[in-house]
């Protein structure tokens, strides 16, 4: 036998409203007859109020008027008490005209009854609202208990700020105070929002956080990205107080803005790159109900495209990855995190044959995105037998497979590094480009998708600068004038999904990276993001360029062969020409059975770890290919 639990708000809630229908039900025949209401109508109101009681009340019930809490009462909450109110006197009028034709009853009686019942109902539920926000905001307002609130000026006057104060007075336990706003746009300076003055413009901010005694500031600007945000941040940093921001646009889900989303500024903010535009419905056609092999899955890209790929509903996804607690995490992740089971994760290396046919035996995967490689280049470098078994080597076995059991679709994750390549990695990238065009010409269709550095990736510069800021510095840069492209991960992985829908076959895409950006200069941002200052209380050591390191990554541009697409952030370069490459179709290098064996001397190299005799061979397979001057040692 179930026990039944009475809830006491509820209980209060519905006797408020038969108190307050029963007024207005009696205030309408008060206001009908003017105060003169006699025996006949005294009558009538006692035969008939309890029905018109229940009626109203279970159309109340069935708009949900007792599901909301009326401390957050709303724009909606109004609409559904209005259709309530209405929809509950034409239910009455309909039935005492059906039954009676108003014979005994005042037609203006229900529309009168209506109106006091929608102030009445509509007026309780706003006044609370009012009284317990009212009682929030004043004290938070007036400084009651002020030494425990944070003193708070938010920039940017706008729907983020508007939100934001909003949420903060509504809850007590927020323990901040907002003193006032400043924006840039003149037209709202002198303004009000929640009865909170805006100061000033964003270059009063330093006098206006003196003259407030500001504890906190709180940049409310989701759209200011690049250049504006590194302005805002330089001028906050000139206050010498904290300052936290709002997300971005792109992590804000359906517009919803929460004070919980408050964060500390991360160079991302700073770097300028705004949201992906996606063709989801194109990207599901591919991926919903698929079963889809990611290689590298528990890497910084490949643990992204996972991220993303369940998004689309596949049928499997099979982790496939050589490192244990990267492919643990991961599946612990899409388990517990993104709450997505369809997956089967599998430990092992892309260039054992075996595995991989058993697998794609087994799994039978439509699609493969191959993110596994070894990518670090000082690494790589001294270490280049790897490169050949897992970038090489390891490419070649999963095409081959792919081929044999007729995959759809197979993407391969590239680098602008292979863009005439001066280091082992960059080589290896662009010899694993080749390899999947060579192939281009089957039923499966081979895609390759090139991008520079990923902000926040396994080795990326920015975890290293900001472990050394922690240590106090020095911050060790190779070269003053070193630059690289960056793009942060998740668009990098939208990225390849929205290509990897546009490719027939044989195409390398291009991500469009934005501006290079100095390293140098990235290093002072982070140093000031930590509160610090640049050569005064972190140093900046410059260490010399690395083996097979170059000052200036390079993209291909346009008049080299490359051709915009549908999107705005994707190039794409067919049949993979470079400057200064002879074209692939009329190479020497097209032939399969001359890239077969020349990939077999190299691995053979690589049995042997002969370093030099790796760099002679890529040099070969490619002509681009700048060999370092120092020796790969162990």
């Amino acid at each position: 036998m179930k026990k039944i639990l009475i809830n006491k708000n509820l209980f209060v809630l519905i006797l408020a409203d038969i108190v307050l229908l029963a007024i207005a039900y009696c205030l309408a025949y008060i206001v009908r007859f003017e105060a003169h209401v006699g025996a006949n109508e005294l009558l009538v109101i006692k035969q008939t109020i309890v029905p018109i009681l229940l009626c109203k009340l279970a159309v109340f019930y069935f708009f949900n008027l007792y599901r909301g809490m009326w401390r957050y009462t709303g724009i909606v909450d109004l609409f559904n008490v209005i259709k309530a109110v209405v929809v509950s006197s034409a239910i009455i009028i309909t039935v005492i005209l059906m039954f009676s034709r108003f014979q005994g009853f005042s037609r203006s009686i229900f529309i009168i009854d209506a109106l006091f019942s929608l102030i009445l109902i509509a007026g309780i539920r706003l006044a609370i609202r009012c009284l317990l926000s009212t009682t929030t905001f004043s004290l938070k307002k007036n400084g009651i208990n002020g030494n425990e609130y944070k003193k708070m000026i938010i920039i940017g006057a706008g729907d983020a700020g508007e939100k934001v104060v909003r949420e903060i007075y509504d809850n007590l336990k927020m323990k901040y105070r907002v003193v006032g706003f400043v924006d840039d746009d003149k037209n709202k300076v002198g303004k009000q929002i929640h009865g909170i003055k805006v100061l000033g413009n964003v270059n009063d901010l330093k006098k206006i956080v003196k003259n407030e005694g500001v504890d906190e500031i709180l940049i409310a600007a989701p759209s200011a990205v690049g250049k504006e945000m590194r302005r805002i941040v330089e001028i906050c940093d000139l206050t010498r107080i904290p300052y936290k921001t709002l997300p971005g646009m792109g992590e804000i889900i359906d517009g919803k803005i929460s004070i919980k989303a408050i964060r500390d500024i991360s160079y991302k903010d700073l770097l300028g790159r705004h949201p992906v535009q996606l063709e989801n419905d194109k990207i599901s056609d591919f991926l919903k109900d698929k079963c889809v092999l990611i290689t590298g899955a528990g890497g910084s890209i490949g643990s992204e495209l996972c991220r993303q790929i369940c998004k689309y509903g596949p049928s499997l996804v099979v982790l496939f990855d050589a490192g244990e607690s990267n492919l643990y995490s991961i599946q612990m992740e899409l388990k517990h995190v993104v709450t997505y089971i369809k997956y089967r994760a599998v430990l092992g290396r892309i260039q054992d044959k075996a595995l991989v046919d058993d697998v794609f035996r087994k799994y039978k995967p439509d699609i493969v995105f191959h993110a596994a490689a070894y990518k670090h280049v000082p690494l790589v470098e001294r270490n280049p037998w790897e490169a050949v078994y897992s970038n090489i080597v390891g490419t070649n076995t999963l095409v081959k497979a792919a081929i044999a059991h007729k995959i759809d679709r197979f993407v391969l994750v590239s680098t602008d590094k292979a863009v005439r390549p001066t280091n082992i990695m960059g080589a290896s990238k662009r010899i694993t480009e080749k390899i999947v065009q060579f192939y281009s010409s089957g039923s499966t269709k081979f895609i390759a998708v090139r991008f520079g550095n990923v902000i926040g990736s396994s080795g990326s510069v920015i975890p290293l600068f900001c472990h050394q800021i922690e240590k106090g510095g020095p911050l060790t840069i190779t070269h003053p004038e070193i630059t690289r492209f960056f793009m942060i991960i998740e668009e990098a992985a939208q990225l390849i999904l929205q290509a990897f829908t546009m490719g027939e076959g044989g195409e390398i895409f291009i991500l469009e990276m934005g501006t290079p950006v100095k390293i140098v200069d990235m290093a002072r941002d982070l140093i000031r993001l930590s509160g610090k200052e640049p050569d005064t209380d972190i140093e900046i050591k410059f260490i010399g360029l690395r083996p097979g390191e170059k000052l200036y990554e390079e993209l291909i541009t346009e008049g080299e062969g490359i051709v915009k697409t549908g999107h705005e952030k994707i190039l794409v370069l067919r049949n993979g020409v470079q400057s200064g490459e002879p074209n692939i179709q009329n190479s020497q290098h097209n032939n399969l059975n001359c890239l077969d064996e020349k990939i077999k001397e190299l691995k053979a190299l690589a049995d042997a770890h002969d370093a030099k005799g790796i760099k002679k061979k890529m040099k070969e397979i490619v002509p681009e290919y700048t060999i370092s001057d120092d020796e790969a040692v162990v």
